[in-house]
């Protein structure tokens, strides 16, 4: 299981799902999805979500057993 901090960050920098969601180009409901934790990012996800926040990818997701 991974476990995020998106929404986290998301508060951090005032930003909206539907910010979040135009900037890594998927839909609100995509992020949504994340932050309750219903399906896990591809890589190519993960890495842009962490690129807009100037961050590393272990920054925002962490694996767990």
């Amino acid at each position: 299981m991974i476990k995020n901090r998106i929404k986290e960050y998301r508060a951090k920098y005032d930003m909206k799902q539907e910010d979040l969601a135009k900037r890594v180009g998927v839909r609100r409901e995509t992020i949504g999805n994340l932050e309750k934790g219903k399906y896990n990012p591809s890589l190519v996800l993960a890495w842009n979500i962490a690129k807009v926040f100037g961050c590393t990818i272990e920054d925002i997701f962490e694996v767990t057993n």
